[in-house]
């Protein structure tokens, strides 16, 4: 462990593309910084699945008037993971990699501590940029520690042929499913509501639907699952309980944040089931002196609400209140 002497003006607590962004903004400012990453670059999205189209254009993805050039009107993963590292590079940010930050002590109101994997870093200001990609919503059922059980779904391929059942009716699941029948897979979706979600990219919400009618897909609405055994599941519906071959389970049930990691740095979370981080929206400050919130994770629970395209801005926010001090 190195412990650095060094005192950072702000050390940013994710490399994703709103750490990014913040990394750019602190050194048009002149402020000495350091982005701390956990995996690799924009590790979060390096992990969405293979063949992932965004929601938006590639110009709502662009970071500090930086042109996002694609090849189609939405980008692909691969396209956004080349944006991102070129500017990274370019711009010679200051990213350490591999380095997960493990505690950060703000005792000190003037001076905040932050211990990682690698070593100890002391900055004036922390930007907290850490996503919410990181802890599926586990639903907590039996079964669910099988190894053919993922939370993550990367590629059709490997569940060629095989009997996928794709829990969700998000756009993660619903992406996963079409692919997977497209792959040839045999698939069937668990929906806990009563249709497919409203928020499903609209280019894909048609599809999903008529492949259900015409049963190339096959779903079970108001139904969950009850247990996952090694060659079948046991699934909850209004008719009773129903048993279903299976070879692989793909939970895609949602992300969340990670709450704990937040508390114990002392920052305040909501008692309801949004569970909302504190936070001055004109200025992105916690209830911490010096810790900001930057991204998604701003949301708690309510992940659907923050994005790249709308959350870039918090790069600018958080930079003119450190510099106004």
């Amino acid at each position: 462990m190195q412990t650095h002497n060094k005192t950072y003006d702000l050390i940013i607590i994710g490399g994703g593309p709103i750490g990014i962004a913040c990394g750019l903004e602190a050194k048009k400012h002149n402020l000495s910084y350091l982005i701390l990453e956990k995996g690799c670059l924009v590790n979060s999205l390096y992990h969405y699945p293979a063949n992932m189209t965004f929601f938006s254009t590639s110009e709502k993805l662009e970071l500090d008037n930086i042109p996002f050039i694609s090849n189609n009107p939405k980008p692909r993963k691969a396209e956004a993971l080349e944006y991102y590292r070129r500017i990274a590079v370019s711009n010679e940010l200051d990213i350490n990699l591999f380095e997960k930050v493990i505690s950060v002590d703000s005792k000190d109101k003037s001076i905040h501590n932050i211990k990682t994997s690698k070593g100890n870093y002391t900055s004036k200001n922390v930007i907290i940029a850490t996503g919410f990609y990181d802890i599926p919503n586990y639903l907590g059922i039996p079964g669910e520690d099988l190894p053919k059980v993922n939370h993550y779904y990367n590629d059709p391929h490997y569940y060629a042929k095989q009997k996928t059942i794709v829990v969700g009716a998000s756009n993660s699941a619903v992406d996963a499913a079409l692919e997977i029948y497209r792959k040839g897979g045999d698939v069937t979706m668990i929906v806990r509501t009563p249709e497919i979600g409203q928020r499903v990219k609209y280019w894909v919400r048609p599809d999903i639907i008529n492949r259900i009618e015409e049963g190339s897909i096959k779903a079970y609405f108001d139904a969950e699952i009850a247990e996952i055994k090694e060659t079948e599941i046991i699934l909850k519906t209004a008719e009773g309980e129903k048993t279903l071959e299976n070879d692989f389970v793909l939970l895609l049930t949602g992300y969340r944040p990670n709450f704990d990691f937040l508390k114990n740095i002392g920052i305040n979370i909501s008692k309801d089931e949004k569970h909302i981080p504190e936070y001055n929206k004109e200025s992105m400050e916690t209830n911490v002196p010096g810790i900001y919130l930057a991204g998604v994770i701003c949301g708690g629970m309510e992940t659907h609400k923050w994005f790249i395209e709308n959350s870039r801005i918090h790069a600018e926010i958080i930079i003119k209140d450190i510099i106004s001090r």
